[in-house]
């Protein structure tokens, strides 16, 4: 049995899993007051967007992905922007791609994306939902130790903004442990957001406002670049996996790498394993560097290019795939263009009382984004530029309207046309290794949410795999500690090349919901950063 450290969270009416507590509480407290999984959703990741400012926000992008469950259908709202026109004019990345400052700004999606889903779905007004995370930008939040953590790794690129640097650190060095960090300009703005609603923030006054902030920080936005987004409404794609169905977010989104991992994985009897055997890692690490080899020649924007999904999902594809794994050697495979990885996102699920549910993740790419706030909106604004690729005919190649290839995928898996579970995390190419790790923990190892969380994991990297730019990366396979000495001693004798991190310090933030046969659900969550589930 695998032991968990925190409680596993139980209730029947509705629960949260977020990666803070106070966006937590913001949900459940959307359902407790009677709306549904789509409200609480919106709330919670304004909320997010206040509280856990390196993760994500309103200058951020997101993917949305719903389970209704009257209609027993999913969807995806795409809230992911795409390169401002600037960006292709002269020679501005000539000379490579800023993974920090003005110039490593896309067009934030996430807003569009939220407000499409809740058009569709959403029950409780646009401007209620906004209120709790305007409050907690007027009120101000506490510093955590995860807080700290990633103020430091980011002190550089905080520090090379006024505006940044006043709210988010101490002059140079992380603020203290509880010190309450308030952002009454981020608060105006949500306060906005509420009343023009979330056409307001690409076509009315607030927009004007953005760009106008972005302006005089330097950044390539243009009010035409917001003018011309919208958000797009998507089909998700799936697998049958042993007798589940598997969601995932479909392309511009890489969660079609994670689908194929399983059905590789799916060619093996892994009945005789037990879960974290180093049989077992060493299937799910081979499966995922040719699913990787994958991403690097499929993953795009669908609307320019083309990204044969039902190819790269086949049966015969896989197990083609699956037929090159040695059991007795590891594999080097290098990915195909030449390519640091800094990643940085957020995750949460919401379940409601009547099955809906929506698994939603969010990022500003890096910790703290580009860095750049505007002094104007409070708005920290992302780096997603820094994912394009500028190597001619390559699918994430740099283009004007298209967009970034994303790392952030949001499962959902369903049994007998019903839920089953969500869950997800952030962590950039780690993510789809990870969301990879639970699936089999609680489909083929019965494990409950917490123990699924929780468990000992492993990253595996390969050379160009990196998010950002310049996409570099090694052969090594980073396993927290706390598997048994013989089995890390069976893995590098199969040729992995392990490193070994502490215990809950590896990669990623899971959180993660189970409903069961008898509508109970369960929630999980990461203490590896700041995660917390509700129920009630």
């Amino acid at each position: 049995m695998i032991k968990s450290n925190r409680p596993l969270i139980m209730g029947e009416n509705g629960a949260v899993a977020t990666n803070h507590p106070q966006a937590t509480s913001v949900g459940l407290d959307v359902l407790r007051a009677g709306g549904n999984a789509i409200d609480a959703s919106v709330a919670v990741s304004l909320a997010l967007g206040v509280v856990e400012p390196a993760m994500s926000g309103l200058g951020g992008d997101g993917f949305y992905h719903v389970w209704l469950a009257n209609s027993a259908k999913t969807l995806v709202y795409n809230g992911t922007g795409t390169a401002p026109k600037a960006a292709l004019k002269g020679e501005v990345f000539s000379k490579g791609i800023p993974v920090f400052g003005p110039h490593s700004v896309s067009i934030p999606g996430m807003v569009g994306g939220l407000g499409a889903m809740h058009k569709d779905h959403g029950s409780k007004s646009w401007h209620s939902l906004c209120n709790p995370a305007a409050y907690l930008a007027g009120d101000g939040f506490f510093v955590t130790h995860a807080y700290r953590s990633f103020a430091q790794k980011a002190s550089e690129k905080i520090q090379s903004n006024a505006t940044s640097q006043k709210i988010f650190i101490d002059k140079s060095a992380p603020p203290d442990l509880g010190t309450k960090i308030k952002q009454p300009k981020l608060c105006q703005t949500l306060t906005q957001l509420g009343d023009e609603g979330p056409d307001g923030f690409y076509r009315g006054n607030l927009a004007n406002k953005i760009v106008k902030d972005g302006r005089v920080a330097g950044l390539l936005l243009s009010n035409s670049d917001f003018a011309e987004f919208y958000p797009e409404v998507q089909d998700s794609i799936a697998v049958k996996y042993r007798d589940f169905e598997i969601f995932q977010t479909p392309p511009n989104s890489t969660g079609f790498v994670m689908l194929q991992e399983l059905k590789i994985l799916e060619n093996f009897d892994i009945s005789e394993m037990n879960f974290n055997d180093p049989e077992l890692i060493h299937l799910m690490v081979e499966a995922k560097k040719y699913a990787f080899l994958d991403r690097e020649r499929y993953g795009g924007d669908p609307r320019l290019i083309e990204v044969p999904i039902n190819h790269i999902l086949s049966n015969a594809h896989t197990s083609n795939l699956a037929g090159k794994i040695d059991l007795e050697k590891a594999a080097r495979i290098p990915l195909l263009f030449e390519a640091q990885s800094a990643k940085e996102t957020t995750y949460f699920s919401v379940v409601d009382k009547d099955g809906n549910a929506v698994s939603a993740i969010q990022s500003i790419n890096s910790p703290f984004g580009s860095g750049v706030t505007g002094s104007d909106t409070g708005v920290l604004f992302n780096n997603r530029m820094a994912y394009w690729h500028l190597e001619t005919g390559h699918p994430n190649s740099l283009k004007s309207g298209k967009r970034v290839r994303h790392t952030m995928n949001a499962p959902i898996v369903i049994r007998d046309g019903k839920l089953w579970a969500v869950f997800g995390t952030p962590g950039a190419d780690n993510q789809v290794q990870i969301n990879f790790q639970i699936a089999v923990a609680l489909i083929d190892y019965g494990l409950d949410p917490q123990q699924a969380v929780e468990a000992t994991r492993w990253t595996s990297s390969q050379p160009n795999q990196g998010a950002n730019w310049p996409h570099d990366g090694n052969y090594s396979l980073t396993i927290e500690s706390g598997l048994p000495t013989k089995c890390i001693s069976k893995l590098r004798l199969l040729g992995h090349e392990v490193e070994i991190v502490p215990p809950l310090e590896g990669p990623c933030s899971v959180a993660c919901i189970r409903l069961l046969s008898n509508n109970t659900l369960m929630a999980g969550s990461d203490p590896r950063r700041d995660g917390w589930a509700a129920a009630f």
